[in-house]
């Protein structure tokens, strides 16, 4: 039967929201990351609370460890139903000081500009994110074949919709996964997979938690930013996601829903700035 969720990246924030909410589906709950200590803190908090979880060390950029991981995920819960690619996020590497050029910038050895970004800073964002996706999928997405109710969820990000400064691999990253998405959903489409991805508008997380808040927990000039552009006014709440969530993963409500990237984002994508 082929039943389990399979959610990459399962350690962080918003990912661990994911699974605790594929949780209560019932459904048997793979956690994968990097960091196994994360992954197993969130499966534990899930056994207690009755469901089923197992945690995974997994690379998403190595796929001979993911296929190692999709073997033992076999063993202890079954075939993959539901495959959820939240793995992804920046590094201080690609992201630069300045939103805009400033006169210097090209000789600069003392901060980090456009002109001396790290290139295998720049591959390592742009592969997490882009590759991260396009590995675990092509590894889990064959215990979809000829099943019924299968889906895989890509996350995007507001970056895809506008590129912000500063994070430029992120950015590029982010764009290729909503293309990704719209790609796969048409390769997939007569097979049975539906795909498609959320694209969270400004959470906090602790990937970006430094960008946003100074060490005395003020907020920073980028925030202030972040929050004039978006409507509500405010950061979105990981639980604020998961009704999206249950929606694109339910085959019963969204059966005829494939290829589409969805903001939950307060607004931001809408606002013009006027």
């Amino acid at each position: 039967m082929n039943e389990v969720i399979v959610i990459t990246g399962a350690g962080g924030v918003l990912c661990s929201a994911f699974a605790k909410e594929m949780a209560g589906t019932g459904a048997p709950v793979a956690l994968l990351d990097l960091n196994l200590k994360a992954a197993e803190a969130v499966a534990e908090e899930i056994r207690l609370a009755g469901g089923k979880a197992s945690a995974y060390q997994t690379n998403v950029l190595d796929k001979a460890n993911l296929e190692q991981v999709h073997r033992e995920i076999l063993r202890d819960l079954g075939k993959c139903r539901v495959l959820i690619n939240g793995a992804g996020g920046n590094n201080p590497r690609c992201t630069t000081e300045h939103e805009i050029f400033e006169a210097g910038d090209e000789s600069a050895e003392d901060i980090k500009t456009f002109f001396n970004l790290d290139k295998e800073g720049f591959d390592f964002v742009f592969s997490l994110n882009m590759m991260g996706a396009l590995l675990p999928t092509q590894v889990f997405a064959k215990d979809m074949l000829g099943a019924e109710g299968c889906c895989v969820i890509n996350v995007s990000s507001m970056n895809a919709y506008r590129p912000l400064t500063k994070i430029p691999a992120y950015s590029a990253a982010k764009a290729a996964v909503s293309n990704f998405t719209q790609w796969l959903a048409v390769h997939f489409a007569q097979a049975g997979i539906r795909v498609n991805a959320i694209a969270p508008g400004f959470f906090v997380t602790n990937q970006n938690r430094a960008l946003l808040f100074e060490a005395d927990g003020s907020p920073t000039a980028r925030t202030n930013k972040i929050l004039n552009a978006t409507p509500m006014k405010r950061f979105g709440e990981p639980e604020e996601l998961l009704g999206t969530l249950r929606w694109l993963t339910d085959d019963r409500a969204s059966g005829f829903v494939t290829g589409i990237v969805v903001p939950v984002d307060g607004g931001f994508s809408a606002y013009s700035g006027v």
